[in-house]
């Protein structure tokens, strides 16, 4: 694309989303070595911590390309590093984007999902002047469903055995949310 993106920093009333370091690659090869956890994702758990090193450089060169950002999300009572969320696959001509998240399980079912992503929609959509987000969610993970309806995404589909992962087969929903379907929070804190 050409048009380097400025990773925003961002705050909510407990979370804090921000640029990778490379002093992140511990907690997140720990998060992406999970099998528990990634057991819905396109890829298999990590084996090699190099992983996580190559993780946050490409987190950069997306930034660099214009592509897309990929934000560290840490919790503001302890600054723990619990999981990331990314906007990935901009198009500044067909005014999209792709929405994608993961979390560690000691925070599942608390919100912060949901939050992380308000906040990165709504840099995304008043920076960005999107028009449409995407987003997949593998169909066994009625969570990851839940959070993106909580966020106002449409179900528009199924794409059926999309994914196959160590011989696993499975199919993904497509969501998609419009700019004139957004529901902003007030709760955004812009800290950069």
């Amino acid at each position: 694309m050409g048009v380097s993106l400025p990773t925003p920093s961002l705050r909510t009333a407990r979370l804090r989303l921000r640029a990778f370091e490379d002093a992140d690659a511990d907690d997140l090869f720990a998060l992406h070595s999970s099998a528990h956890i990634l057991r819905y994702w396109d890829s298999p758990p990590w084996t090699e911590r190099s992983r996580a090193e190559k993780f946050i450089s490409t987190c950069r060169r997306m930034e660099q390309e214009g592509t897309g950002v990929r934000l560290a999300v840490d919790r503001v009572s302890d600054g723990a590093f619990i999981g990331w969320c990314t906007l990935n696959s901009w198009n500044p001509d067909f005014r999209s984007a792709s929405l994608g998240y993961c979390y560690g399980d000691a925070v599942w079912g608390q919100g912060y999902a949901t939050e992380a992503a308000r906040a990165l929609l709504g840099w995304a959509f008043d920076t960005l002047d999107l028009n449409r987000v995407q987003a997949e969610a593998d169909t066994r993970n009625v969570a990851s469903a839940r959070v993106l309806e909580k966020l106002g995404f449409v179900r528009e589909g199924t794409l059926r055995e999309d994914c196959v992962v160590d011989g696993d087969v499975s199919d993904s929903w497509v969501y998609g949310l419009l700019r004139r379907e957004w529901q902003p929070s007030p709760e955004l804190v812009p800290t950069r």
